[in-house]
């Protein structure tokens, strides 16, 4: 750890990085562009951000660069879609189960024994998961919770593998990413019938900013803080997400909603404080 002035700026870094993420749901509410249009283009300006600001880094890939990179669209194409289909709510915190299948998938990938704080941690999460199809009666929400969680999946897909590949191909992961996501979705903006310049400017922004400019303020902190403060900090973004778009877009998320992500987020959180409670006690 670093000095304590060092500490502080990571942990403003973090908690910024966190607030740029959560901005993701209201431009992608207020948006009028479809699914795979927004995310080509919100692409596009992300790609162009990695291109300046890592440069040579993003030559350094390997296998796991581009497996990681599919992984990486799948979550960014998939959550857009579940956002224009379901409540921003239930769309960011489905996709914030991906922890769960983190617990269930790595100790059989691992070859290593369930500990029961993951089996206790992963029943309270799929109880509040289930609380989010309660009373779904709308085929677009359910579709779109759906979609979510496989967004979740892609999600948890792309954390092992991100795990088992080394730091140093990080940031090409994420731009081939972006490449690929532009690559996807560019035949969609053969079809576009309203596009006006504050759709441009959302777009710019998130691109620019929610992705591009978040990401690298991440990495920043993330050498300065604790991996249980990053981890904990970073749940402000499934928390602000759906109050932005409650503010700017009057999307008001079911009640039982609300109680699954704050079971959902409540679980992880805890999981995470003891498992580096624990980690520190052993060194």
């Amino acid at each position: 750890m670093q000095n304590l002035a060092d500490h502080k700026k990571g942990i403003l870094a973090v908690v910024l990085a966190a607030i740029l993420w959560s901005t993701g749901g209201i431009f992608i509410k207020l948006i009028s562009l479809n699914a795979f249009q927004l995310s080509c283009l919100r692409s596009v300006f992300a790609a162009l951000v990695f291109v300046i600001l890592f440069k040579k880094k993003l030559l350094e890939v390997n296998g796991f660069t581009f497996v990681n990179a599919g992984f990486y669209a799948g979550i960014l194409i998939l959550f857009v879609m579940a956002t224009k289909m379901t409540t921003a709510a239930n769309a960011i915190f489905l996709q914030y189960t991906a922890p769960i299948y983190v617990l269930v998938l790595e100790p059989l990938i691992n070859k290593t024994k369930y500990q029961l704080t993951n089996v206790v941690t992963i029943v309270f999460c799929f109880g509040g998961m289930v609380l989010f199809f309660v009373g779904e009666l709308s085929p677009g929400h359910m579709e779109g919770n759906i979609i979510a969680l496989l967004s979740g999946i892609a999600f948890a897909a792309f954390l092992i593998g991100m795990r088992k590949n080394r730091s140093e191909f990080q940031f090409s992961s994420i731009f081939y990413g972006n490449v690929l996501i532009a690559l996807i979705c560019l035949p969609s903006l053969f079809f576009v019938e309203h596009f006006t310049l504050p759709d441009f400017g959302m777009i710019a922004f998130l691109g620019i900013f929610q992705i591009g400019i978040a990401y690298a303020i991440f990495s920043y902190g993330l050498k300065r803080v604790y991996a249980i403060e990053a981890s904990l900090i970073s749940m402000i973004e499934p928390v602000l997400n759906p109050v932005w778009v409650f503010i700017g877009y009057g999307e008001v998320p079911a009640f039982m909603s609300i109680v699954g992500g704050i079971i959902i987020v409540s679980a992880i959180s805890i999981r995470a404080f003891i498992l580096e409670s624990t980690s520190i006690k052993t060194n």
